[in-house]
Parts: structure tokens; C-alpha cells; sequence
């Protein structure tokens, strides 16, 4: 674990109260105290982290000078060992908080599931996977919006395109990237043999308007009639909408929508979605060193978790870690453990590597 000196401690403090000082200026201009009103929000839960450090040193400290008393030896020396088993789990606190965090992690997110191996049955897993996630969503409190869909014949999705928006997303939502893999037995299956089927998930953070400026000399925008279920109106109006983001090849089709401008506004959305993917990608491979987190690589070609019917067990490849809970975690409320796991172990990786460099 890595000790946070007491002048990086003093400094946090610092920078808290001189934020504080700055944001009760007179004649502050509205923009300069929405700035700094966010810097504040930013730094005080990491301050109120540190303070809590310095206090039970201080308090060790005290208690290191009373045990040499031998009237208050005995008493000294048991608050004292009481605080120092508070002690660490106080610094990993602040080791945590003062660890760079992902810009994108308060940001909603993109979720895309694809069909993969299997046919019919991926497309069926396909659809257990969105469930699932929606239900988790709920739970979260967040909101989901579909923003396109292709269904298969007989159930479930071949691809699946939603929103999700609310607190914390992308942080929590960003380790489901990758291939899930089911082994159960189909319902068409007469024999009774297990098949094992897979789906593709990617979670994407969202980006505004104002990360990624779209020039419209850089797209070729194209309109025709909607193919597939949608009714009438859908079928014999130019409502689906095609665009083709020139200098990267990227094509976005939108045509779950009545209308062309919706159509146009959710391609827009998932273009500039997947274009602010890119860039974060290629930041990162600037970054990267040569060790790689095994749990936040978001490679969406590896293979992250199983979902084994017969035995009734969930298995993340990732982090070794077996639930025999299947039912609950498709449902969605049992996600949440897993969830949590994958977070506590991406925490534990990069504190770490800052170990190792410290």
C-alpha cells in the first residue's frame, strides 16, 4: 500500500480551502464560479479522505506519547491498537480517490450486442444479455433508450443499439465489453445436447457535441425507404438515413424511426459515439506501457465470461470468479456482485501499479 505523505496530505487540504475561498469572492463572474464550483466538488470528497487520514495519525501520535505513562500504558495501547486497524483501510481510501480517473466514467454510455456463433441461439442470447442489462439499469436507476434494433425470426436480437443514461454508467458499465459465451441446450434441440453460442458486447461512453465537431464536409449522408417490420408509412416514405463519416469509413444506419430527422439525430448520436471511441483508443495506445490491465482493456474480441445453463454457474475469466447464480444475474439484481468485483479488482490493479512505480 502506498503512505500518502503528510505534505501531499496538507497540500489537498490546501488546494480545498483555497477553492472555497476563491468561490466566496465578490463580484465573481458566473462562469469562473461554475468552474470553480466543479474543481470543488471534485477535490472535497478526496480532502474529506485525507482529513480522516490526518486524524487518526495524529491520534497514534498522542497515543504513542500517553503509553509512555505507565498509569495510562494499558489504555493508550489499546486505543492505539484499535486505530491502527482503521488506519489502512483510511489511506487505501485516499490511495483510491487520488488514483487518475477515467474521464469518461460519469458519462452515459452506448450499448451495442451483436449476435456472434451459434445462429438463432446467439440472437436468443442476445436478447437474455439486453434484458439483463436493462433490468441492472433499473435497478441502477438509470434510464434506458433504444435507439435501433434488428430482431431475428424467431426472438431475441441479431444486433441491439441503446442509450443508457444516469449516474456513474460508463464506470460501472465499462468491464461488460467483450464476447459472452452460453452453453445450454436449445429449445429446438431434440437430443438434448448442449450448444454453445456467443454474443459480442461493446459499452461506449457517449460524447457531446462539443468533444466531437463533426465537419458536414466530412459526411456523405444518404436516405431511402425503411426495410423490414415498421408498418406502412415506414415502408413508403425516404425515412432511414445512412451516413458515411468520410475520413474514417465509418457507416451509421438509422431507420427504426418514422422520421427522417429522428433517424438522422440517433446516427449522428452513435457516429459521434463511436468517433470519440476511436480517439479515446488512440490516446490510449500513446499511453500504454507494458502492462496492461486485465480487467479494463475492453477488448471486445476476448473472450470475458460464460453462462453455463446445465450447471447453473456465471464465470468471468477475467478475475476467476464463479456465481451458481445464474437465474438472478440474467435477471438482472445479481449482476451488481459481479459488477462490483470487476471494479474492486480494476482498483486493486492500478493501486498496484502505482505501487510499483512509487
Amino acid at each position: 500500500m502506498i503512505s500518502i505523505s503528510a505534505e501531499r496530505i496538507a497540500a489537498i487540504e490546501a488546494r480545498r480551502d483555497e477553492l472555497q475561498n476563491a468561490m466566496s469572492a465578490p463580484d465573481l463572474a458566473p462562469d469562473e464560479f461554475v468552474r470553480l464550483s466543479k474543481d470543488y466538488a471534485e477535490i472535497l470528497p478526496v480532502a474529506e479522505a485525507a482529513r480522516e487520514v490526518r486524524r487518526l495519525r495524529a491520534e497514534l501520535e498522542v497515543l504513542g506519547g500517553m503509553a509512555e505513562d505507565p498509569e495510562l500504558r494499558e489504555m493508550a495501547e489499546d486505543e492505539a491498537r484499535e486505530i491502527e486497524g482503521k488506519l489502512p483501510e483510511a489511506e487505501r481510501v485516499l490511495a483510491l480517490k487520488l488514483l487518475p480517473r477515467d474521464a469518461a466514467d460519469d458519462r452515459p454510455a452506448m450499448l451495442e450486442i451483436r449476435a456472434g456463433t451459434g445462429g438463432d441461439e446467439a440472437a436468443l442470447f442476445a436478447g437474455d444479455l439486453f434484458r439483463m442489462y436493462q433490468r441492472y439499469a433499473e435497478e441502477q436507476g438509470w434510464r434506458v433508450e433504444m435507439i435501433s434494433a434488428s430482431a431475428s425470426d424467431v426472438g431475441g436480437f441479431k444486433e441491439v443499439v441503446a442509450s443508457v443514461t444516469g449516474q456513474g454508467v460508463f464506470a460501472r458499465m465499462k468491464f461488460e465489453s467483450g464476447v459472452h459465451r452460453v452453453q445450454r441446450v436449445p429449445t429446438t434441440e431434440s437430443g438434448g445436447r448442449i450448444h454453445t453460442s456467443a454474443a459480442t458486447v461493446a459499452v461506449l461512453p457517449e460524447a457531446e457535441e462539443v468533444d466531437i465537431h463533426i465537419e458536414d464536409k466530412d459526411l456523405r449522408i444518404d436516405v431511402y425507404r425503411s426495410s423490414g417490420p415498421g408498418g406502412q408509412s415506414v415502408n413508403t416514405t425516404d425515412s432511414a438515413v445512412r451516413i458515411t463519416h468520410l475520413p474514417t469509413g465509418l457507416v451509421v444506419i438509422q431507420q427504426d424511426e418514422k422520421s427522417q430527422h429522428k433517424n438522422k439525430a440517433k446516427a449522428l448520436k452513435v457516429l459521434r459515439t463511436r468517433l470519440y471511441e476511436l480517439e479515446r483508443e488512440r490516446l490510449a495506445s500513446a499511453r500504454a506501457g507494458a502492462r496492461k490491465s486485465m480487467v479494463g482493456s475492453g477488448d471486445r474480441s476476448e473472450r470475458i465470461r460464460t453462462y453455463n445453463f446445465p450447471q447453473g454457474r456465471v464465470t468471468d475469466h477475467r478475475i476467476n470468479l464463479t456465481l451458481h447464480r445464474l437465474p438472478e444475474i440474467l435477471a438482472g439484481p445479481g449482476l451488481g456482485e459481479l459488477v462490483s468485483a470487476l471494479v474492486a479488482e480494476d482498483e486493486a490493479e492500478r493501486l498496484a501499479a502505482l505501487d510499483d512505480v512509487a
